[in-house]
């Protein structure tokens, strides 16, 4: 028998309303709702959260690994359980898991491995890389970085079976061929590592780019006689972009002008890495944030629930707009109408924290995570 149970003596921050005095009906794996307490069915079991916060499950878009597991080093569908069940526990109840650049040999392996896994948390992968621009690379290997041709996309998808989701490249050095090729695959391509112009980021969202990846790190900057792509990003009416914000990766004041000039088409990410010392990127912590061993500065530490306090503690967004950064606006740009939100129909995938910003439970289709 499918378990009702209503959450009750919370905030609830639906995606585009909030409600308190209100209950959250959950029916099997699915949100029935959001009623007057007086209204709960009376076949619904009541749990009181205690005043705490009621949000959907957190979305990342772009995360290698967590805990003590980095998907790229390992390549089993362990790891992949393992990053499921540790986001799972930080409120993170959908992400695409992501690789960055490395050899086709190795994307391709990852591909198997995953179709293998069938995974339910992660929704796809998320290729970073190898089509990068060098100037522009960041911790990406520069010898491993290449400049695609249809041939080499078709070798690399030749079997994804709709795992890749999304696909971070740089624009100005990809062919209108390779990109059209991509568009068909259903890929959603995103600017990054690039030192694309302005009129070269102008041109490639004509094309169909519609995102762009952690907004200004790893890009063509934001200068007075060339905008760049952070410049064509913010003058575009529907480009979205991710941005990190742990204050390491970004400024806050750069988060502050980045949200006044995007409003609801910027979203949240943590770009988080695990612990690692062997293999290609071996991640080494600093405390609150990782770095390779030379001390360039690679993925966040973050959690998608820190970077939701951040944009509230020191970038002054109301604690609503920050959860709808890292809920409903992630999943309006990937097309999933059943995730994200706490409406009738929609995939209960609930988050409950608290006013200091500490998970206190998570539900995932309906069911506690342990």
């Amino acid at each position: 028998m499918e378990r009702k149970f209503a959450l009750t003596n919370g905030v609830i921050f639906s995606g585009d309303k909030t409600f308190k005095h209100k209950a959250l009906l959950i029916e099997g794996n699915a949100i029935a709702g959001i009623v007057d307490n007086a209204e709960i069915p009376s076949d619904f079991d009541k749990i009181d959260v205690q005043g705490k916060n009621i949000c959907p499950g957190l979305i990342d878009l772009q995360i290698y690994g967590s805990g003590n597991h980095l998907f790229s080093a390992e390549l089993t569908t362990e790891a992949i359980y393992k990053i499921e069940q540790s986001l799972l526990k930080q409120g993170c109840t959908s992400f695409y898991l992501t690789l960055a650049t490395n050899t086709l040999g190795l994307f391709k392996e990852a591909i198997e491995v995953y179709k293998s896994a069938k995974p339910r948390v992660a929704l796809g992968l998320h290729l970073e890389g190898p089509f990068l621009n060098p100037a522009k690379r960041g911790a990406h290997p520069a010898e491993l970085i290449l400049e695609p041709n249809v041939s080499m996309l078709e070798e690399l998808f030749a079997s994804h079976e709709g795992t890749v989701k999304m696909m971070t490249i740089a624009p100005e050095l990809v062919s209108d061929d390779c990109l059209g090729y991509l568009q068909k695959q259903d890929v959603l391509i995103s600017a990054g590592h690039s030192n694309a112009s302005l009129e070269e980021a102008k041109a490639s969202f004509a094309k169909g780019i519609r995102t762009v990846t952690h907004l200004w790190n790893a890009m063509s900057p934001l200068h007075h006689r060339n905008v760049g792509l952070p410049g064509a990003t913010y003058n575009h009416s529907s480009v979205h972009a991710s941005i990190i914000v742990d204050g390491i990766h970004v400024d806050y004041e750069a988060v502050k002008i980045s949200k006044a000039m995007m409003g609801a088409r910027l979203f949240l990410i943590t770009d988080a890495v695990a612990a690692c010392d062997r293999g290609i990127y071996q991640h080494v912590f600093n405390g609150d944030h990782y770095g390779l061993p030379d001390g360039t500065l690679s993925g966040s530490a973050l959690t998608m629930l820190q970077a939701i306090k951040n944009c509230v503690k020191h970038v002054g967004i109301p604690l609503e707009e920050a959860i709808r950064m890292a809920t409903i606006y992630p999943v309006n740009l990937i097309g999933r109408k059943d995730l994200g939100r706490l409406e009738a129909g929609a995939l209960a995938n609930v988050l409950v924290f608290d006013s200091n910003f500490d998970v206190d439970s998570v539900y995932f289709e309906g069911e506690k995570v342990k």
